[in-house]
C-alpha cells in the first residue's frame, strides 16, 4: 500500500495530477478543490494516497489533507459508494462540512455531488452518523466565520437546516443577521425573514 508520494507535479488534469517521483510518474485522482490548490504549485508536494485495488480496476487516489483521506476511506466503506462517487462528494464539499452534513442529516448537501442521488445520500448519512456522535465540530464558512457546536450560530444553523434549508442557505442568512449579540431564537427569526425576502 502506498501511504503518500512526494515529488514534483508534471501535469494537472481536471480530476487528476501526475507527480514525478525519482523518474516515475504517478497518476493520482484527486478532489477538485485539492487540484485547484495545486495548479500553480512550483515546489515538491506531499500527497496522501489510497491505493484502490479490485479485480477490474486499480487506482491511486490522493488528498492534500489526512482528513480528506480519512473521509474517503469512510465513504468507500459505505455500501454502493465507489471511489469515484467518494471523490465526487469530496470535490463538492470539504471534509469538515461533510461531517456536519452527516451529523445534521443534510442529504441535500451530499446530493450536490455528481452521481449522488437521494437514496445513496441517505444511506451514507445512516451508515456514518454514529461515527461522529462525539465529534468536536468547529465549522468555518467561506468568509472565515466560525461556528462551534456550543455556539448560538451553530444551533441556529441546525434549526434552519431542520426547517428544510441547505447548509449554505442557512450560512448565508446567518452571516447577514448575526452580529454576535443575538440569541438562538433571534438569529433564527431574523434569518428566516432574510431567507423569505430572498
Amino acid at each position: 500500500m502506498i501511504a503518500y508520494i512526494k515529488g514534483h507535479i508534471e501535469i494537472v488534469g481536471d480530476d487528476y495530477i501526475i507527480i514525478d517521483n525519482n523518474g516515475i510518474g504517478y497518476l493520482i485522482y484527486m478532489p477538485f478543490s485539492d487540484i485547484e490548490r495545486l495548479k500553480n504549485h512550483k515546489e515538491n508536494v506531499k500527497i496522501n494516497t489510497y491505493q484502490y485495488v479490485r479485480e477490474d480496476s486499480v487506482g491511486l487516489f490522493g488528498f492534500l489533507s489526512t482528513e480528506g483521506l480519512n473521509m474517503f476511506k469512510m465513504l468507500i466503506n459505505v455500501s454502493g459508494v465507489g471511489p469515484k462517487a467518494a471523490l465526487s462528494i469530496l470535490s463538492s464539499v470539504s471534509p469538515q462540512n461533510l461531517i456536519l452534513a452527516i451529523i445534521m442529516g443534510d442529504d441535500k448537501t451530499l446530493c450536490r455531488a455528481q452521481g449522488i442521488g437521494k437514496k445513496l445520500a441517505q444511506r451514507i448519512i445512516l451508515e456514518l452518523k454514529d461515527k461522529f456522535k462525539d465529534y468536536d465540530l468547529t465549522l468555518q464558512d467561506e468568509k472565515g466565520n466560525d461556528y462551534s457546536e456550543k455556539d448560538e450560530g451553530m444551533e441556529a444553523l441546525a434549526a434552519l437546516m431542520a426547517l428544510g434549508y441547505t447548509r449554505q442557505e442557512a450560512f448565508s442568512a446567518i452571516k447577514q443577521v448575526d452580529d454576535g449579540t443575538l440569541s438562538i431564537e433571534e438569529i433564527v427569526k431574523k434569518s428566516l425573514k432574510f431567507l423569505m425576502r430572498g
